[in-house]
């Protein structure tokens, strides 16, 4: 299941995409800005640092 998030314009600013053990979060020309592991319960952002626990995607977006 995939999840857009717009702004209160209606421009898109990302889209979660659920991956199965990963969910990944894309912004608006595709970029990944980060990745939640289901399975370690943890968020890395694009560069593979650890954001903390839990899903924390919609804090990367921008």
């Amino acid at each position: 299941m995939n999840q857009m998030f717009r702004d209160a314009k209606g421009r898109m600013l990302g889209i979660m995409e659920d991956q199965g053990g990963l969910i990944v979060l894309r912004d608006a020309r595709g970029r990944q800005l980060g990745v939640y592991d289901k399975r370690m319960n943890v968020t890395r952002d694009s560069f593979g640092r650890m954001v903390g626990t839990g899903n924390l995607l919609t804090m990367l977006l921008k």
